[in-house]
């Protein structure tokens, strides 16, 4: 299992586009990746799941992924975040 934690940097939080961005990067893999946000864990492949999340500006995620290509999965998610959110 590899996780990535992460201070949610952009003023409005999670939002359509970048969830939308992070979803489309976690379906490349197929480990199970979730994000979790006080207390709240949802699958990372899924906007609706994401976006319910509603983490705010200055909040921490944590990415989580575990299967066969968990590392890559989270190479590529965590920059996915660190480049939109």
């Amino acid at each position: 299992m590899e996780s990535f934690e992460y201070i949610l940097q952009d003023k409005e939080g999670i939002h359509a586009r970048p969830a939308g961005i992070v979803v489309k990067a976690a379906k490349e893999f197929k480990s199970d990746i979730t994000m979790e946000n006080k207390g709240k864990t949802v699958n990372c492949k899924g906007i609706f799941a994401v976006m319910s999340l509603a983490a705010k500006c200055g909040e921490k995620i944590v990415i989580t992924a575990n299967g066969t290509d968990e590392k890559e999965a989270i190479k590529a998610v965590s920059a996915a975040i660190k480049e939109n959110l």
